[in-house]
């Protein structure tokens, strides 16, 4: 895609509505994750929720009766993304109605973004009774405990969802960054800021935020006093090789500067300078990167035995498994050693794990697990789109091509695929924790006792289900 391409969507998509557009782009995910996870069986509400008083990702209310219908876990979020998208969707009409496309009158009408974004934030902080209160003061409080808790507070569950979840959209925080930039006098809608100086720092730092709190929440989980497994710091380590690639890839200004005073000024139009030291060594964090976040998504986030170290220990045979219940009613997966795909056993519960079965340990499918909540066809799927998108992913972090690129489609597209990929994410990172956690229970637990809902035990207990 050429560069006379930046100036049309520049002119009737901008950079402000795009930074929307993703917001609600994910909102939208989160409500379809906590809909698709319930009619698959799995009850995400209480995957996620803290035991009461502690503030929780916003799935459900903190009262008990809320628990009664799982519908209350993912209506008031959609009702959230219905008003946004309203809201935004209004914005981009009005702006698309005044400019008509017109390059000459965007700068104009840059009001027009400026006040959809401000109305959002003003609906965010919002004291009042309006626009589904308790959804944003659940993900306010959420975003207020990863940033701000102590470091003696145990991480839990729906702490690293929530901040996982946040490191999808460190593109788009750079672009809210960029966006006020454009939108301030003096600036425009219709090319990136210069940031020159200590400014151009200032992105990668913005997008080095997600991380920061992940590596930060790892460490916690390292130095907790009950911690005995080397998990959490090989998770550190993960986060932290983010860093390199973000700050090198801020770096190659160095290298157009450089190269630009032996070949002239044409070598800043392009992307590849392989012959710079600092070029390659960017190439080289982006892929160590990138590959070391799909094998920890495949062997840690979603118990995957695919690219596991010790492939022959972890196929030992499965332990008798029962599902913590789903809703309000119990919902079961027992075990059985004469058949070979060992069925579920229901109550009068209506929920249930559609398709999903425990495998014997001799004939559960290459590459997976014993214990499959969905159907068997999803996992191959996510895997190959998992591999690819992460592919794209250390090139959403690097800053020097998002100026050679800011007005195209490619990096919207990009910042779209990164969402996907993590609304597949979560479908199975939820999974596997529901997985450990009535695996856990069955340790203590009769096989005959009634199950019970199983509490959602801090993420840095010592796991016996993590490899050291």
């Amino acid at each position: 895609m050429d560069l006379g391409d930046a100036v049309p969507l520049s002119a009737s998509f901008p950079l402000p509505f795009r930074v929307l557009f993703l917001i609600g782009l994910g909102i939208l995910g989160w409500a379809t994750n906590l809909h698709g996870l319930h009619l698959l069986g799995i009850d995400a509400g209480s995957a996620l929720e803290l035991h009461p008083g502690r503030a929780f990702l916003p799935t459900n209310s903190s009262s008990p009766r809320a628990f009664s219908s799982p519908r209350v876990s993912y209506m008031p979020v959609y009702r959230l993304f219905a008003g946004y998208a309203t809201w935004c969707l209004a914005g981009w009409s009005f702006f698309r109605l005044a400019t008509r496309s017109n390059t000459m009158l965007v700068d104009t009408f840059k009001y027009i973004p400026a006040l959809s974004s401000l109305g959002v934030l003003t609906s965010l902080i919002c004291p009042f009774e309006l626009c589904q209160k308790r959804e944003r003061d659940l993900f306010l409080q959420s975003a207020a405990r990863c940033l701000f808790s102590s470091m003696d507070n145990p991480v839990y569950f729906s702490d690293v969802v929530f901040a996982d979840v946040f490191t999808s959209f460190a593109k788009v925080l750079g672009d809210v960054w960029l966006s006020l930039c454009m939108l301030l006098p003096g600036g425009s809608l219709l090319s990136p800021p210069l940031l020159n100086g200590l400014s151009q720092w200032i992105l990668p730092t913005l997008m080095s935020l997600p991380y920061i709190i992940r590596f930060r929440q790892c460490l916690i989980e390292h130095w907790s006093p009950t911690n005995t497994s080397k998990r959490p710091f090989l998770n550190a380590l993960k986060y932290a090789s983010s860093f390199p690639v973000i700050f090198l890839s801020a770096a190659q200004r160095i290298v157009v500067l450089e190269l630009a005073e032996v070949k002239g000024e044409l070598v800043t139009r392009e992307p590849w300078h392989g012959e710079h030291p600092l070029f390659r060594l960017w190439l080289l964090a982006a892929a160590v990167n990138s590959l070391y976040s799909f094998w920890w998504d495949l062997t840690n986030d979603w118990g995957l035995n695919l690219l596991k170290l010790r492939f022959a220990e972890s196929r030992s045979n499965p332990r008798p498994l029962v599902l913590p219940s789903l809703h309000s009613k119990a919902s079961s997966i027992a075990g059985s050693s004469d058949a070979h795909i060992i069925t579920q056993s229901h109550t009068s519960s209506s929920h249930q794990v559609l398709g999903g079965a425990i495998y014997r340990h001799q004939s559960y499918p290459y590459g997976l697990r014993p214990v499959l909540l969905y159907p068997l066809l999803v996992y191959p799927l996510v895997i190959f789109f998992n591999l690819v998108l992460r592919m794209t992913w250390s090139i959403k972090l690097s800053s020097h091509l998002h100026s050679q690129s800011e007005g195209s489609a490619l990096m919207l597209w990009l910042e779209v695929a990164e969402v996907l990929r993590r609304w597949m994410w979560v479908f199975i990172r939820v999974e596997w924790e529901v997985v450990k956690n009535a695996q856990h229970k069955s340790q203590i637990t009769s096989i005959r006792t009634a199950p019970e809902e199983v509490e959602l035990m801090p993420s840095n207990r010592s796991d016996p289900m993590d490899d050291d």
